[in-house]
């Protein structure tokens, strides 16, 4: 790899590592599994740098490759991947104050959200992180309609599991 390509991935990276960090911490339980996790992702990255035709856009195709590192690693340890719990990491994410009824709903939801399939939690994260469907279908490699019919039924799912 040259020089220049090393020095262009280490700059995106470094741009957009937060990507890597949100996705390790819906697939992990703690610290070391995360920077495990971190590093996994950060070294298909580079494997795929390369191949890099930057048909979409760099964030959307590092969503992707993380989600699928994650995803495949999550299925290969027969799902004992511990995700990572809220209070965990609340100190490392910066938020302005609010009250104890906003934090009990977020733990709620992240418990809740941790009860789906590794494709339904991915779909959710994506769409967490307002992502519109083109790009939930590009990033999945589903097609659009498929990611809001599966949007859907996650939400009525969500729904049963904080409604019970």
């Amino acid at each position: 790899m040259t020089k220049e390509l090393e020095h262009s991935f280490v700059n995106l990276l470094e741009k957009h590592q937060n990507i890597v960090h949100k996705v390790c911490r819906i697939y992990t339980n703690d610290g070391a599994s995360h920077s495990d996790l971190f590093q996994e992702i950060t070294i298909q990255l580079w494997k795929a740098y390369p191949k890099f035709r930057g048909d979409a856009k760099f964030t959307t195709w590092m969503y992707r490759v993380a989600l699928n590192t994650a995803i495949t690693l999550y299925r290969k340890s027969k799902r004992s991947i511990d995700t990572q719990d809220f209070e965990g990491v609340s100190y490392k994410i910066k938020y302005e104050h609010y009250d104890d009824t906003e934090e009990q709903q977020l733990k709620l939801m992240y418990k809740a959200i941790k009860q789906l399939n590794d494709i339904d939690k991915a779909l959710v994260f994506l769409y967490l992180e307002d992502k519109n469907y083109a790009e939930i279908s590009e990033t999945l490699g589903i097609s659009e309609i498929n990611a809001r019919v599966k949007m859907n039924r996650i939400k009525t799912k969500l729904k049963t599991i904080l409604n019970p």
